[in-house]
């Protein structure tokens, strides 16, 4: 890892969905990204996406080294179904050294696996954006949830017409929901931490932050109603 903190390059092991998004996702963000993929196909497709992509076994320390694999921050196995090559490609940038290792399980027995023989950070890409998609669903007219801790999640969410016109203050989220406002998105641009002189309008994206029990309380009692009607404030 770099002395200043800053991971700069990546090597991408396994080139499929998962495994070239994030390649091409890094690259756009500035970084050096190396693509790696034991299949023509993929590395055809990757070619001039990212800095360089090569075909190669990433099971085979011997080639990584050749590679100049032991000289980047960061090692990305995304190998898919292949559970025999994630683990032997994990176990090889393990021994040369990367100093951070992220490793993709197709299931839970796989991650163990993989965290044992030293990933650092163990993956889920399917399970994890299943779980995304059903607590975004859970919460009505979420634009998207993530979870920030365990049982405390952050919702992007259109603001409901109840606080149209309603500073942060009178709305008093905190006080009737527990739930914080981290921020408020307006004609694309963010306000961070805002006042509770913050007034709100129509179109705003509020960014809040609660347990489950709070945003669902929130979500009942703001967009939901028996009679159709949202809550007075």
């Amino acid at each position: 890892m770099r002395l200043d903190g800053i991971m700069r390059q990546f090597a991408v092991f396994g080139l499929g969905i998962f495994g070239s998004s994030i390649a091409i996702a890094l690259y756009q963000q500035g970084f050096t990204v190396l693509g790696v993929d034991i299949d023509e196909d993929p590395v055809k497709e990757m070619a001039g996406k990212i800095t360089e992509v090569v075909q190669a076994d990433t099971t085979d320390e011997r080639v990584l080294e050749a590679l100049g694999v032991r000289n980047f921050d960061v090692a990305i196995v995304s190998i898919g179904n292949d559970i025999q090559s994630s683990v032997l490609t994990t176990l090889a940038v393990k021994e040369l050294g990367v100093p951070f290792i992220v490793a993709r399980a197709i299931n839970e027995m796989h991650g163990k696996i993989l965290e044992k023989i030293g990933a650092d950070r163990v993956i889920f890409p399917e399970r994890d954006m299943a779980l995304r998609v059903a607590k975004t669903l859970a919460f009505p007219n979420a634009i998207r949830t993530e979870e920030l801790f365990p049982g405390y999640n952050v919702v992007e969410v259109k603001l409901p017409p109840v606080f149209h016109g309603v500073s942060l203050g009178k709305a008093q989220l905190r006080n009737r929901y527990g739930i914080t406002v981290l921020a408020i998105k307006r004609d694309n641009e963010y306000r961070v931490s805002p006042s509770a002189d913050e007034v709100l309008f129509k179109g705003d994206i509020i960014y809040i932050l609660g347990n489950e029990q709070q945003l669902r309380r929130f979500f009942r009692e703001t967009i939901e109603s028996r009679n159709g009607k949202v809550v007075e404030v």
